[in-house]
């Protein structure tokens, strides 16, 4: 059992995602596509030379870690399970359903609250990858997004590490 079969895990990612979106809301693609990177976001930084790469190596995050075994199979298995755990955090109370155009997601203000007392080591870590994520991928397009999520869901290298 890895965290990502908790609901109560995937959850909580869910809301710092939103509360790192802001007051925007984001659809369930986007949303599912930031939370999934935000917990493999050595898929985005790759390169030894990404700018990104040393702030989430010192927020714990490692490619050679297992989860970054399969990313692919992993991504599908995280979309099954969106739906669901929105539906759930929506009947809750803590994210709100909005309707204009595309439906979208965001934080009332008792999920706000849960989303910052989140103050383990991982809601940190999780928090400097979902802005990094955030950063990088908002002004992309959706057709642009899901093409570049073609490329991040391949398996990252292996490298030495020191």
């Amino acid at each position: 059992m890895t965290p990502e079969d908790l609901t109560a895990f995937r959850q909580a990612r869910l809301l710092l995602v939103l509360q790192a979106a802001g007051g925007d809301g984001l659809d369930a693609e986007r949303l599912g596509v930031y939370e999934f990177l935000a917990g493999h976001p050595l898929l985005l930084a790759r390169g030894d030379d990404d700018p990104d790469r040393l702030a989430l190596r010192l927020a714990g995050f490692d490619e050679r870690a297992t989860a970054y075994e399969s990313p692919a199979q992993r991504f599908v298995t995280a979309q099954l399970h969106l739906g669901r755990d929105l539906g759930a955090l929506v009947g809750r109370g803590l994210v709100a359903v909005a309707a204009g155009g595309r439906v979208t997601y965001r934080l009332t203000d008792e999920g706000a609250t849960m989303a910052s007392r989140f103050t383990a080591m991982y809601a940190q870590s999780y928090i400097t990858a979902v802005r990094i994520v955030i950063r990088r991928l908002r002004r992309l397009s959706g057709r642009k997004l899901r093409e570049g999520l073609r490329t991040w869901l391949l398996p990252v290298p292996v490298k030495d590490v020191p």
